[in-house]
């Protein structure tokens, strides 16, 4: 019986990939000019009230930003009340929020601005930092990613769930279409954790099994960066994204779907996000690759492989560049910082996303001016 039920789940997933092959043609429902801003739970305070939130809006709105990607799902919960979360885990919210809805709250004063939302679940397939796995794998332990060795999936600190195992899937799609079904939210945003798996997973039995039905019973190769191995397991996380497309579209055919995954093709390499593929395929409507880099020449160098390389020419203008403002106690200098936007004007490009929004304060008079302004058009961002 067991391997009866393996069998059809094998044939369930070889159907999505087959499905998932046809490319999906971009809507074009917004033009030039996405300035946005990351806006995380971590090293900021802006969700802790909504008076936060009303000052944190007003200074994207001097500081010429129309987007905000806010976070919604970071250390195994989220920063909104979810029933998908309570039914699963008993946990309906981050206990900083109880009481609150700060995703809500953002929504309708950003709104108020003309600012629009996009909902950014961080952790992706990540299941904790530094805690074994956390309440999630302890709850499903079965959700577990394995490395070659047979221990829980850990790079960074992060622990990993199986972003393979069709309940892990099924999870993270039901956390998405309730965001998309619940708020008006303008887009939700995958980044570096999602669709991502670090490539030294994939070794669990679930995900052993489907390998071996499709090579004729051999074994995935112990070296975890064979890049066939690493081909064949970004095609299902590629083929993973599609259905996530889909599961949007069937909700809020308007609502955006975007993603941030790492610099190819370090991003396939050691995290299995084939993002090209995903752009060729029309399962990304906005993408901002995170150029994150400390000086010009390295910018350029990567902003150039991005434009020339990684998109086809009649998609670029979904290119908006995730730049780096901020982390930890990193700032670029002002200089730097405006040579990177002229970087990307030099290309057309008319915007970038900045991780993220503590920086803005440190730059005043570069936001506030028309040190910035003079560099970008400001149409509205998404047709009304």
């Amino acid at each position: 019986m067991r391997n009866f039920l393996l069998t059809i789940i094998i044939i369930f997933t070889s159907l999505i990939l087959l499905g998932g092959c046809g490319k999906k043609e971009v809507q074009k429902v917004y033009p030039e000019g996405v300035r946005g801003v990351w806006l995380t739970n971590v090293d900021s305070d802006v969700l802790s009230s909504k008076k936060n939130i009303e000052d944190a809006v007003k200074l994207c709105k001097e500081s010429g930003i129309n987007a905000i990607f806010c976070v919604v799902w970071n250390k195994a919960v989220t920063m909104y009340p979810s029933k998908v979360m309570k039914d699963l885990f008993g946990v309906e919210i981050d206990t900083l929020y109880i009481g609150r809805d700060p995703l809500k709250e953002l929504i309708e004063e950003a709104h108020k601005s003309g600012i629009k939302v996009f909902a950014w679940f961080e952790f992706g397939f990540s299941s904790s930092y530094n805690l074994n796995g956390g309440h999630l794998l302890e709850k499903k332990p079965h959700w577990k990613s394995l490395d070659s060795k047979g221990n829980l999936l850990k790079k960074n600190n992060f622990e990993w769930m199986n972003a393979f195992h069709p309940e892990v899937q099924e999870f993270m799609i039901s956390l998405v279409t309730e965001v998309v079904r619940n708020y008006n939210v303008d887009g939700i945003q995958g980044d570096d954790r999602l669709p991502a798996l670090p490539s030294e997973g994939g070794y669990d039995e679930f995900t052993v099994n489907l390998y071996k039905e499709a090579h004729n019973g051999a074994a995935p190769p112990v070296d975890s960066k064979d890049s066939a191995w690493v081909q064949w397991r970004a095609d299902l996380l590629t083929a993973f994204l599609g259905r996530l497309y889909d599961s949007v579209k069937s909700v809020n055919k308007n609502c955006i779907v975007s993603m941030s995954p790492s610099v190819y093709p370090w991003s396939l390499e050691e995290y299995l996000q084939d993002w090209p593929l995903w752009v060729e395929k029309g399962y990304v409507e906005l993408v901002c690759p995170q150029l994150y880099r400390y000086n010009i020449d390295a910018y350029r160098k990567v902003l150039n492989e991005a434009y020339n390389e990684q998109i086809p020419a009649d998609k670029r203008n979904i290119l908006y560049p995730g730049v780096l403002l901020k982390v930890g106690s990193y700032y670029p200098d002002e200089g730097f910082l405006h040579d990177m936007i002229l970087a990307n004007r030099e290309k057309g490009i008319t915007g970038e996303v900045f991780f993220f929004y503590e920086g803005l304060k440190k730059y005043p008079t570069f936001f506030d001016s028309k040190i910035y302004s003079d560099t970008i058009v400001f149409p509205d961002l998404l047709r009304d």
